[in-house]
């Protein structure tokens, strides 16, 4: 690199060698026949300068990355310890080729470099699926599946009594009732507390849960009905939860990191499902663009 400087009427030029940098490097060196255990990996992933931490609850993850440093779970057995250790290690890796993924969860293309990104966001969902089985993803969406077979079934019930219902348009025999009524504030609440009294105030509280024992007189099909409006508010939480999830999960480094972790674990089955993924990842990870996992793969799984 040249650089030209000048001090008064003289100028200088200056040749600047810059070294280009190895792919990957091994800080420590790291005796390759030792046999696949969480403390082998441990050690491994420590040999490199970073810092592991397995005495953590991870922040109610199984693992965690932080620049520098993977915590995983204490709950964990050595087996799944040493998936979530090389899931972490993915992201460390990731964050050594491209520093703006902690910003914006990077991209496939830099982790890739191939135009058929998507053909291999399909398949590493595909894996996804695959490696974390029991989700809270997964148990969103069955909760969702049942909060709906739920929500359907009682608005059967109630057209029963009142065959126009229809849960979007206004339910007009039910508001005539319930103006005058306590029960209106479960309509829009699962739980209130209402003050009751002028001088010596007590405290009533009213809760969906229930509506039967403190409203015994009212009709079956607006007992239904409030019901019904929970389950709604039930059902719209859990939609949000799942919208926030899809973007986690289908974060290009979240994405990457549960392929290798599948990778790893069972190459085979990976292999079969995510083809195009698994050949191009071997390409680039046996020219060193995964740096030190290039490592990881040769020690243990050679």
């Amino acid at each position: 690199m040249l650089y030209k400087l000048q001090s008064g009427k003289r100028s200088y030029i200056i040749f600047i060698l810059k070294r280009k940098e190895p792919e990957y490097t091994i800080k420590m060196h790291y005796d390759r026949t030792k046999p696949l255990t969480k403390k082998n990996v441990i050690e491994f992933i420590k040999s490199l300068g970073i810092e592991v931490r397995t005495n953590t609850k991870a922040r109610g993850n199984q693992g965690l990355y932080q620049k520098n440093r993977i915590d995983i779970s204490r709950s964990l057995k050595d087996d799944k310890a040493i998936e979530v250790l090389v899931h972490e290690f993915a992201h460390h890796i990731h964050y050594k080729i491209d520093k703006n993924f902690s910003k914006n969860g990077g991209s496939l293309e830099t982790l890739f470099k191939t135009n058929n990104i998507e053909e291999i966001r399909t398949e590493l969902i595909n894996v996804t699926n695959l490696t974390d089985k029991n989700s809270r993803l997964k148990i969103f969406l069955e909760a969702k599946e049942e909060t709906s077979k739920t929500i359907k079934g009682m608005q059967s019930a109630i057209k029963r009594d009142y065959p126009e219902f229809l849960r979007s348009k206004k339910f007009p025999q039910f508001e005539s009732y319930i103006k005058n009524s306590e029960a209106k504030y479960l309509v829009k609440y699962d739980a209130v507390r209402i003050m009751q009294g002028f001088f010596f105030k007590k405290e009533k509280i009213l809760t969906v849960k229930n509506l039967e024992n403190d409203f015994p007189d009212m009709p079956k099909a607006f007992q239904l009905y409030i019901r019904l409006c929970s389950q709604q508010r039930k059902q719209a939480k859990i939609a949000r939860r799942i919208n926030k999830l899809n973007k986690y999960y289908e974060k290009p480094t979240e994405l990457f990191a549960r392929f290798v972790q599948g990778y790893f674990s069972a190459p085979e089955t990976v292999s079969s499902i995510a083809p195009l993924s698994t050949k191009r990842f071997n390409e680039l990870l046996k020219s060193g663009h995964y740096k030190e996992l290039k490592d990881l793969f040769e020690i243990f799984k050679n």
